[in-house]
């Protein structure tokens, strides 16, 4: 089973995508992830990244596609894959439907999380992430059990530079006007399927699983 998890900042892509991993055990490929490790690392890339994140833009094409061609490649991947995160414009969309293609692999479903804008904005404002291994919590839905603390590796966790309601209206701004035509470019694929990403995320993943079993 191949995925492509699509929809705005906040909208759950993430946490939906590792549910995805374990019931289906298939790996999950978020570029969230491998640009945050690429900045950790201070590598070329990931300073490159860091800049366009903090103000709030999407990373340039040619930085995202440079780090997520190998991990597609990679063996783990033959058998499917959960892509999160990507593509996120037009560009990305035809350059990586060029390398599925040459791969011989077709994506099996494209699903688009569906949230509107205020409830994006109560998510992410919430959010805190693990400096360490990167899993999220929310104050209000999924609190740690203690304060500040990782409940899988103890590590510190923070609020995201870009987790500000101001750099959150401009990521959504952002989103309108390179990512959500993708519903588009897909649509006329034939296989875009919309799920309502509101309620518990045991309800959403429900929802998503009916969709593509």
């Amino acid at each position: 089973m191949r995925l492509i998890l699509l929809g705005p900042p906040g909208a759950g892509k993430g946490t939906q995508a590792k549910m995805l991993k374990e019931k289906f055990q298939i790996p999950q490929i978020s570029t969230g992830d491998i640009l945050r490790q690429a900045v950790k690392d201070n590598t070329k890339l990931g300073a490159r990244a860091k800049t366009v994140m903090d103000a709030g833009q999407l990373v340039p094409d040619d930085v995202v596609i440079s780090l997520i061609k190998e991990r597609i490649r990679q063996r783990d991947c033959k058998t499917g894959f959960i892509l999160d995160g990507f593509p996120r414009n037009i560009v990305q969309a035809e350059k990586l439907s060029e390398t599925l293609a040459d791969m011989r692999v077709v994506i099996d479903n494209i699903i688009d999380l569906e949230v509107d804008e205020r409830e994006v904005v109560e998510r992410l404002t919430g959010r805190s992430t693990c400096l360490d291994c990167g899993a999220m919590f929310h104050q209000i839905s999924c609190p740690p059990k203690v304060l500040g603390v990782c409940d899988g590796c103890g590590g510190k966790l923070a609020q995201r530079p870009d987790d500000n309601r101001e750099t959150i209206r401009e990521r959504l701004k952002v989103y309108l006007g390179s990512t959500a035509p993708l519903k588009e470019f897909y649509m006329k694929q034939g296989n875009l399927k919309t799920v309502e990403a509101k309620g518990s995320i045991e309800g959403i993943f429900f929802r998503l699983c009916e969709m593509i079993e």
